[in-house]
């Protein structure tokens, strides 16, 4: 395997592993922390403005990992298939779940900002 396809699978990996860990801690971390009302920053202008960066985030770089991953796999797809085209079906899955990360990290995203409004 090319260093180039273990830093692809690595980027997808931790790309994914990412979205999931952000949605777990949206929404355990306000049952373990709850505010406490009247307390300093208890829903303050900062807190929704890390809220906004944080979905903002969540996008833009599950949509850069996507890019790469799609740029490196479609790439390596379109070469496998000049070579055998019954592999059509199993490159479109493979390019596919590579553009599943961008989906991921705007449902995240989608959740951070409900949990905001």
């Amino acid at each position: 395997m090319s260093p180039r396809a273990k830093i692809a699978i690595a980027l997808t990996v931790f790309t994914a592993i990412l979205a999931v860990g952000a949605s777990l801690a949206l929404f355990i971390t306000p049952a373990v922390a709850a505010p406490v009302p009247g307390a300093p920053g208890a829903g303050g202008a900062l807190d929704s403005g890390l809220g906004y960066l944080a979905a903002a985030l969540a996008t833009g770089v599950s949509a850069l990992a996507a890019g790469y991953a799609v740029a490196n796999v479609g790439a390596a797809a379109i070469g496998a298939i000049t070579e055998k085209p019954e592999l059509m079906g199993r490159m479109l899955i493979l390019v596919g779940l590579a553009e599943g990360i961008a989906i991921y990290g705007l449902i995240v995203s989608i959740l951070i900002l409900n949990r905001l409004g």
